[in-house]
């Protein structure tokens, strides 16, 4: 009992290392469990909400449309759970200016179904339900109405892939027709789309740079009043996939034995089988308008036979009549009158040839009979003309149809994706991986201060252990009094951060999280396993410097521990060998100075300490400035355009006009801007169209004109860039870059999330979904967005648009135009505020779609999520740095109490004591100071290296500020933690303090 109460007397009295051993794990634990906590409360929320409304694992798309039999061969397939066949329609209407929208039909399947917010589902047909983004964008309300038009050129908006495909078969299939929803429409909800989690009303919505839809906004509709019969897409679940989390590693497998099923017979099997009904179809629909011709043309050539026979009937009786008037006036000259009689009764038997010579004789003297032989002639004619055309273009169109139904191409999808699901997933992934490399440091900086706080403990009680070991207490029952309070310590620390790691941390995340996506379900959860191995880390590490310190002690006799430790010798520094420097040093000089170097475990665990705290407020403020500077060098620095104007296809002269006629643009580049993806080409066939299997990033793809290559760069900086190390990146000479017909140039925000470089093979899908193998010639300094520049000729060897085939060799500005030029990249005069106006006047003018002016995009970029947990992680550093500091000067002073009373004897007043003691403490935090800022910028640009983001590239950069404030908060830590120290060194007492210990 004594011994135990000795132990609690023992605790009490070092109740400072206590609280910094508690405060240090608190901190650790709270980073360590905080951020993967916060990131898993939103992962999991997620994928309930995935779950609940049956976000599809794969999706099917086709250029050619799905039949019937196209839905029968997927439900087949082993592993698919439900098939749901998908049909949509690209809308236009007037909401200040042109906007598009995607008519989507509410599946009945139960797939990929609407989140309601606000009022109700839609029922019948005219009913639709809208996003928040529409309600906030275009003022209405539930119940406002809204008409809209179709889209000829497009069946489909946001998922298919071929829209002229689809044309086509409308041209060539009787049976299959396109879906056509109902114009007027009535708004009876509000919808969150599960595809698409972005939250409209949050502090993010101006980040667009990320925005991969292709149309503004999304309008659900029930399926009455939808007609036709050809599907847009088919979405599956998979068996088994809604078991896992979505974003784990073992539904991308289970997803992907299904993928692999579909992109082997069913997709080449459906494929062929697709387009031989496309061909079927195209020969019916001739065979079918031979048959009709050939009804036509007979009725024809029998009507005309039919007025002929009529016409000859009436020639044939004159010729009688004049025969007979013939031969009744020959017999009236002869002598016997009644064979006259006999001869007028009898019609003349005439031959062939006289009948026929009075006809013509007859048809040439009436004018009449004349020309209704050449009426009869010229409609006998005209038809066999119109028989041998017909033939002639039913023949041509025979010959055609296999050349003019190009070969259907399937494309097999997962959620990977979707912009909205593979935003979301990139953004908790990079702020985890924070979370993962900073609880690194805070363990080791843990271990540190534990084992010199541990080691002058134990120190401090070497005579009283020597005495417990003398009086038979074993080594293990002695060591206990320190175990247990370090794992006390940890404990009550690992509690508390805990509940900051599990409650705190996650509930501020999640709230600048909501600002991004809209996560319905959302609630904070306890992961027992993680957060008892959190302790158990920090408990092991921190056990493990004090069984270090208590074993270097205990392996002494009772009596060597009984005697006081011997002090440490003096020896000379290498200071003292630069005479010069040395002999102007005073002598209190000298004293720290040998005092610093003297104690090289106390020298080592401050400027450790110290440094890995201010490495952390430096790696934070890097990532911070780095994300800061992201739209300046972006927008202004890359793009040297001012402003970028897109329009529609059908726009696009009216667009270019109308910029032309304000008289604002000083140069501009005429470009053809598509959205679409790019995906790391694996083994096998390029147009293996799978995307997301081996890494795939929305892409907005640039094709220049062929006689306008060298302008690109007056437009945009290229700059080849290659890997560096620690977060650099080499860039080569601005303009020694050119787009050519052998590749194309890919954005380095782009190649580096997907590891491309120059001479890599990627997989190019442009807008029309089509997809191609290229080559990757370079990489070009890019930061935001992920840009792809191709040149005219090789789009069109990509893509097979015949059209612009021989582009390069045309010599007429008609043929150079084969591409149609839907986008302008323009330099405008005038101020940015101007600009900025100008473009948003443009955006309410028909022809344009979208306007986008950089000087807005410059000063409006950013970047909420990564700021709101650079700011937690620089908060967290300094209360490191604060707690370090505290322990080590604490430390510092209880190891030197008979010094601090011998110098108070000699007749130091209290200041100078101060002074003494604090200077060295200040030393050693200057040099920890200079030891940690090339080391934070170290972590930092290691941190930005992990950080792949679908279109960003952090290009590490770190202002002097920042360099001076992480050294500035760490002084001032120092010099706050001097207040505290301060009234311990004027308590210390010298008469007690310099008793003999013997």
């Amino acid at each position: 009992m004594a011994f135990v109460k000795d132990m609690l007397r023992m605790w009490a009295h070092s109740w400072k290392r206590f609280i910094s051993i508690a405060m240090i794990t608190l901190l650790g634990v709270a980073v360590l469990t905080g951020i993967y906590a916060g990131c898993r409360d939103a992962f999991r929320s997620t994928d309930r909400f995935f779950d609940a409304q049956g976000l599809h694992d794969v999706q099917v798309l086709s250029t050619a449309g799905l039949s019937n039999g196209d839905i029968a061969a997927l439900r087949k397939v082993n592993g698919v759970a439900k098939v749901q066949a998908e049909r949509s329609q690209e809308v236009t209407f007037d909401l200040d200016g042109r906007k598009s929208a995607t008519m989507q039909e509410i599946g009945t399947n139960g797939i990929d179904q609407p989140y309601l917010q606000e009022g109700r589902m839609p029922k019948k047909a005219g009913e639709i339900a809208v996003t928040r983004k529409f309600i906030r964008d275009s003022g209405k309300h539930i119940g406002s109405r809204l008409t809209v038009t179709p889209e000829s050129a497009s069946s489909d908006t946001s998922d298919t892939s071929d829209t002229n495909g689809a044309d086509g078969t409308n041209e060539t299939n009787g049976t299959d027709e396109a879906p056509s929803f109902p114009t007027k429409l009535t708004i009876v909800g509000v919808v969150l789309d599960p595809q698409n989690l972005s939250n409209p009303d949050g502090y993010s919505a101006m980040t667009s740079f990320r925005s991969t839809a292709t149309t503004d906004y999304t309008f659900f509709a029930p399926s009455d009043g939808v007609t036709g019969t050809l599907c847009t897409s088919a979405t599956l679940l998979v068996k088994g996939a809604a078991a896992e989390s979505t974003f784990d590693e073992s539904y991308e497998n289970t997803v992907k034995q299904v993928t692999d099923r579909i992109d082997g017979t069913v997709k080449t099997d459906r494929q062929k089988a697709r387009r031989q009904e496309l061909l079927d179809a195209g020969n019916k629909k001739i065979v079918d308008a031979r048959a009709e011709a050939d009804k036509k043309f007979a009725d024809a050539q029998s009507q005309i036979d039919a007025n002929r026979q009529q016409f000859n009937q009436q020639v044939d009786q004159i010729v009688s009549m004049q025969a007979g008037a013939a031969a009744a006036g020959a017999a009236a000259n002869g002598a016997n009158a009644g064979a006259a009689a006999a001869a007028g009764a009898t019609t003349p038997q005439l031959d062939e040839t006289t009948r026929e010579t009075m006809r013509e004789t007859i048809i040439a003297a009436s004018p009449e009979l004349t020309q209704a032989k050449q009426q009869l002639d010229q409609a006998q004619s005209q038809l066999n003309e119109q028989k041998a055309s017909t033939e002639q273009t039913l023949k041509t169109k025979e010959n055609e149809l296999k050349t003019s139904i190009p070969q259907v191409r399937w494309y097999v999808q997962d959620r990977q994706s979707l912009g909205g699901f593979s935003a979301l997933k990139s953004d908790l992934d990079s702020i985890q991986s924070l979370g993962n490399a900073f609880p690194i440091v805070f363990l080791l900086v843990a271990v540190m201060m534990s084992l010199t706080a541990m080691a002058r403990m134990v120190e401090e009680d070497r005579s009283l252990i020597g005495t417990y070991v003398g009086l038979g207490y074993g080594r293990l029952a002695v060591a206990s009094r320190y175990l247990l309070f370090a794992l006390l310590a940890c404990l009550i620390g690992g509690g508390l951060g805990l509940i900051a790691g599990f409650l705190g941390i996650p509930a501020f995340l999640l709230v600048v999280l909501q600002g991004m996506y809209v996560m319905p379900g959302l609630r904070l959860e306890y992961d027992w396993l993680y957060g008892s191995l959190g302790i158990a880390l920090f408990v092991v590490g921190v056990l493990a410097a004090t069984i270090y310190a208590c074993v270097q002690e205990m392996r002494q006799t009772p009596a060597a521990l009984m005697r006081p430790k011997a002090p440490r010798a003096g020896s000379r520094i290498l200071l003292e060998r630069i005479r010069p420097v040395w002999n102007r040093i005073g002598f209190l000089g000298k004293v720290t100075a040998r005092n610093i170097f003297r104690f090289k475990s106390r020298l080592i665990m401050t400027v450790g300490g110290v440094a890995g705290c201010t490495a952390l407020i430096v790696c934070g403020l890097a990532i911070n400035d780095t994300v800061a500077d992201l739209g300046i060098k972006q927008y202004r620095d890359i793009y040297q355009y001012d402003l970028m104007v897109v329009s529609d296809d059908s726009d696009a002269s009216a667009m270019r006009t109308k910029v032309a006629s304000d008289g604002r643009v000083t140069s501009s580049l005429d470009v053809r801007i598509e959205s679409g993806d790019l995906t790391v080409a694996g083994s096998g066939d390029g147009d293996s169209g799978k995307a997301g299997s081996s890494g795939s990033e929305s892409i907005q793809l640039v094709a220049v004109p062929e006689k306008h290559l060298s302008d690109l760069g007056e437009m945009v900086t290229l700059q080849p860039v290659s890997s560096g190390i620690l977060g650099t990146s080499g860039v080569g000479k601005t303009g020694s870059l050119k787009l050519d017909d052998d590749g194309v140039i890919v954005a380095q925000s782009a190649a580096s999330a997907l590891g491309v470089k120059a001479g890599s093979k990627v997989r190019l899908t442009n807008g029309d979904g089509v997809q191609a193998t290229a080559k990757v010639s370079a990489v070009n300094r890019n930061l935001i967005g992920s840009d792809v520049y191709v040149s005219e000729t090789y789009y069109a060897k990509l893509f097979d648009s015949k059209d612009a085939k021989n582009t390069k060799n045309s010599k007429s500005s008609e043929d150079s135009e084969a591409l149609t030029w839907n986008a302008m990249l323009a330099k405008l005069s005038g101020s940015d505020t101007s600009q900025t106006d100008y473009a948003e006047s443009l955006e309410e003018d028909g022809s344009v779609m979208k306007a986008v002016s950089c000087a807005h995009m410059a000063d409006s970029f950013k970047f909420d999520l990564m700021g709101a947990v650079v700011a937690l992680i620089v908060a967290l550093a300094g209360g490191l740095a604060l707690v370090v500091l505290f322990t080590l000067a604490n430390t510092n002073v209880s190891e030197r109490v008979r010094e601090m009373a011998t110098l108070k004897v000699l007749g130091f007043f209290d200041r100078e004591v101060h002074h003494y003691v604090n200077r060295e403490m200040m030393i050693l935090t200057v040099m920890g100071v200079i030891l940690g800022l090339p080391l934070g910028r170290l972590v930092g640009g290691m941190l930005t290296m992990a950080l792949n983001m679908p279109s960003l590239y952090f290009e590490v950069e770190v202002k002097p500020l920042s360099y001076v404030i992480a050294a500035v908060a760490t002084m001032a830590f120092a010099l706050l933690v001097q207040l505290f120290v301060n009234p311990v060194l004027d308590r210390i007492d010298p008469i007690s303090s310099l008793k003999s210990v013997e």
